[in-house]
């Protein structure tokens, strides 16, 4: 399939290509050129001069795992009952037909970060799923991180139950605690592998199990963090076990943002268009995700669904944009900054050959409030929308 007379902004080095055409095979991006295609077949798409981009990415959302308008029988979000609990699977509570993952890709939403919550030191595993499908483990695009939570939502959870951890210093000793475990249970392992007539196989621990990836450095540690001081302990302890580190929400990055520009920091900034709920979130300011990128942050925007509803991440650049950032920008950050940011660039975020067909057809401004697109590809399967080509 081929969709041409199309204006493309690629979010590549290839930046935008006033007037051309993208071939799909196989639900692949197998072409992104100039002008127009030497042959047109009835199922190619004449896009009659309409905006073709890359599929909007969130970031970070709880999609699924907090289900729209269910409460306790729906939320299977957080496991308050150990502050420490790396083996948990996203995937084992995600519910796919719930009618939220529509309305993100109706949006334009075709993929979504989604993450345990906050209540824990350590939550669990995260993924990035295609937000199509009926069964998430055909939406599945890889698993990229660990949950890991400091400031004032573990603190809280727990000082309700009267146990550790009630201050910043217990989360953070917790995390260290548990990393430390499974670093020795990956040296362990190790030594056995490499020599196992001389060393025992260390006895299974899944927890330390859970986290071998993240010391590997086959995924990222994502850590909730809104207060500049737990932002500044997120990067303590990576640096300590030489994580790859995403700093989620970073509230108050605004007022450091010089500083994480020179440690190379990557963070999600959102949710964007709420009010100051608790007491960690006064640093709120529209300026937090513009001042993070002019500093050189590989930045991203999250809805942090279901706080703000996930199809109002268009919307939440567009505040962005009135934040300071420019509207490239705030496009870059839904797509492939946010790809960047997660590890998935290889495989989505911009128009670029090689990658998977997760497009969008635009005959507005994407994110004019009012906008919508006209039509979103997954996998190379038009979701929404129906064309039939015009020769």
């Amino acid at each position: 399939m081929k969709i041409y007379n199309v204006v493309i902004n690629t979010m590549d080095n290839r930046n935008v290509i006033n007037s051309g055409w993208v071939e799909v095979e196989n639900g692949r991006i197998t072409a992104v050129e100039e002008g127009k295609p030497e042959t047109i077949s009835e199922t190619d798409i004449d896009g009659k001069g309409k905006l073709l981009m890359p599929g909007f990415i969130d970031a970070h959302t709880h999609l699924g795992i907090i289900e729209n308008g269910i409460d306790f029988e729906g939320d299977d979000c957080n496991e308050a009952t150990d502050p420490f609990t790396p083996q948990l699977r996203t995937i084992d509570g995600i519910n796919p037909l719930d009618r939220c993952f529509e309305e993100a890709y109706m949006r334009g939403i075709t993929t979504a970060v989604i993450a345990p919550g906050s209540a824990n030191p350590c939550g669990g595993e995260i993924i990035a799923a295609k937000t199509f499908g009926r069964r998430i483990d055909d939406m599945l695009i890889k698993k990229v991180g660990i949950k890991f939570a400091l400031g004032e939502n573990p603190k809280n959870v727990y000082n309700d139950r009267d146990e550790a951890p009630v201050t910043r210093m217990a989360t953070a000793a917790i995390i260290r605690e548990g990393l430390f475990k499974a670093k020795k249970y990956l040296e362990d392992m190790s030594d056995y592998e490499s020599d196992r007539e001389n060393n025992d196989c260390p006895e299974f621990d899944i927890k330390s199990h859970a986290l071998i990836p993240l010391l590997k450095g086959e995924i990222s540690a994502h850590f909730h963090c809104h207060r500049s001081d737990d932002i500044f302990t997120a990067i303590r302890i990576a640096k300590e076990f030489k994580l790859k580190l995403t700093l989620i929400h970073a509230t108050e990055g605004h007022l450091i943002a010089d500083i994480l520009g020179k440690e190379n920091a990557s963070a999600v900034s959102g949710p964007i268009i709420c009010d100051r709920c608790k007491p960690e979130m006064r640093g709120l300011e529209l300026k937090n995700t513009a001042c993070l990128m002019n500093n050189r942050v590989n930045t991203s925007i999250c809805t942090d669904h279901p706080v703000i509803p996930v199809q109002y991440l268009p919307t939440s650049a567009a505040m962005a944009i009135k934040g300071g950032l420019s509207k490239q920008q705030a496009l870059e950050a839904i797509t492939i900054n946010a790809a960047e940011t997660v590890g998935i660039a290889d495989i989505i975020g911009s128009v670029t050959v090689g990658k998977e067909a997760d497009l969008q057809l635009y005959s507005s401004e994407p994110l004019e409030l009012l906008s919508e697109p006209d039509m979103v590809m997954i996998n190379g399967k038009i979701v929404k929308g129906e064309y039939k080509c015009v020769k």
